[in-house]
């Protein structure tokens, strides 16, 4: 016995949507014996009449009716999976779920992806906030589709990198020294360890390469380091800065999420650090599966506007 099949239950349905053969083929573009056709191999599969045949009338039986719902039912499932796929191969349609460290999640991620997602309805986007070992071991998990998190977290970050976990791609980019508007420095074009020789500073917490880095650098020059803040991520250390109470070496995308934020009355200058202080971010996908169309468009473009972003000379 043969099976029924889709073009055949489509050729059902309109046909009972407009009770007449020669209508059902005009509204499915095929000939009168090609529906005639169709139908019969429908009546076949199932081992009875669905019309009785009166004349050139069909009258449905009442099985036919209750055929017609399920018909209904699978063509209309198969009609949205079609448009969900056409839409995911568009990347019009589908979810991201994105995680990444406090900086970039602040402002510059999610104007991100706003402008990413504009015009695209049907798109859902998670995006959620953890430290960067969190990110590490969430994205290895495939909790999230795309991680951004930062790689100078000390030993717990070199630890937690494997290969076998995720994909990553790695950018290093340059610190810059952030400065109080009207500080003596801010005018300058580069700032050194000299320059800022016993100036209260804030930086991250202790175990921190960029700490270690900038320590170094003040050492080498026999600079005193005043250390007046510590703080877990860079954005904090910006509100003392503003405040005029340190000076601060941090991490570029801060630099520019506080620039987008305050364009019209900023209080901080951001001046290039020499020597350079490198700091190193990764945007990460999960290794066990790939990413969909939709994720590897987004992890794309925001890495090519990351890479923009870190190639902006420092002064604001």
């Amino acid at each position: 016995m043969a099976h029924m099949n889709l073009q055949q239950l489509a050729v059902f349905r309109e046909i009972m949507n407009t009770g007449s053969m020669s209508a059902a083929a005009r509204n499915l573009h095929r000939t009168q014996p090609a529906v005639s056709a169709a139908l019969k191999a429908l009546e076949d599969s199932l081992g009875m009449d669905l019309f009785h045949r009166d004349g050139r009338r069909l009258v449905p039986v009442p099985e036919a009716r209750y055929l017609l719902s399920e018909a209904t039912d699978v063509l209309n499932r198969l009609s949205a999976a079609r448009a969900n796929m056409e839409g995911m191969r568009d990347r019009v349609r589908g979810s991201l779920r994105i995680v990444a460290m406090p900086g970039p999640s602040a402002y510059l991620l999610p104007a991100f992806v706003s402008r990413f997602t504009h015009g695209t309805p049907d798109i859902r986007v998670t995006l959620s906030t953890r430290s960067s070992p969190q990110i590490l071991n969430l994205v290895a998990a495939q909790s999230f589709d795309i991680g951004f998190c930062d790689l100078g977290a000390g030993e717990i970050m070199s630890n937690s990198l494997s290969d076998e976990l995720f994909r990553s791609v790695a950018t290093t980019c340059d610190c810059v020294c952030a400065l109080p508007t009207g500080h003596p420095l801010a005018g300058l074009e580069v700032v050194t360890p000299r320059d800022l020789d016993g100036q209260p500073m804030g930086t991250l917490q202790p175990g921190h390469s960029t700490v270690t880095r900038t320590r170094a650098a003040f050492d080498a020059c026999g600079a005193t380091f005043n250390l007046r803040v510590d703080a877990q991520y860079f954005l904090p250390l910006l509100h003392f800065v503003e405040a005029g109470q340190v000076c601060a070496i941090v991490d570029p995308l801060s630099a520019e999420s506080y620039r987008q934020q305050n364009r019209q009355n900023g209080a901080i200058s951001f001046v290039r650090f020499d020597p350079a202080v490198p700091f190193d971010y990764a945007l990460i996908t999960p290794q066990q599966r790939p990413p969909s169309r939709l994720a590897h468009e987004f992890a794309t473009r925001w890495q090519s506007y990351v890479d923009e972003v870190v190639r902006k000379p420092g002064t604001s």
